[in-house]
């Protein structure tokens, strides 16, 4: 058992582009599965899909995203900010900026999970989940 599920996602996706894999399994959970939106929508990944008949759980199947003539991923960097042991909240006119605004910083708000840029556009602050770049 994990505590923090959020930061095992995470580690998943940063080994399997080390490891230079194509496809990496994560157990799902409703966060897990917005987190993984947002990071398509922006352009992260390449593909997902949501398992659920494998297991109780269900399963996402994260398709990785790498440049077909350089073979380097789409993520460089992707690193968990908020953690169990020390909440980081931001109020909305706090935002962080992520590479001056190259990256992105997802945000689990009352709107639901937005980057950055979303949640100054509605105006509102939550807590970070984590930073891509």
């Amino acid at each position: 058992m994990t505590t923090d599920p959020i930061a095992d996602y995470l580690t998943r996706i940063r080994n399997a582009i080390k490891a230079n894999h194509r496809i990496v399994e994560v157990p799902s959970s409703s966060i897990k599965k917005e987190i993984t939106k947002v990071l398509h929508d922006q352009g992260y990944i390449q593909n997902y899909k949501f398992d659920e008949g494998s297991s109780h759980q269900g399963i996402i199947k994260i398709a990785l995203k790498y440049n077909p003539r350089t073979r380097s991923s789409a993520i460089v960097h992707i690193k968990r900010v908020s953690k169990p042991g020390l909440r980081k909240y931001v109020g909305a006119d706090s935002l962080p900026r992520v590479l001056n605004g190259l990256g992105i910083a997802i945000l689990s708000t009352s709107k639901g999970v937005v980057t950055d840029k979303q949640a100054r556009e509605m105006n509102v602050g939550g807590e970070v989940l984590c930073y891509v770049y």
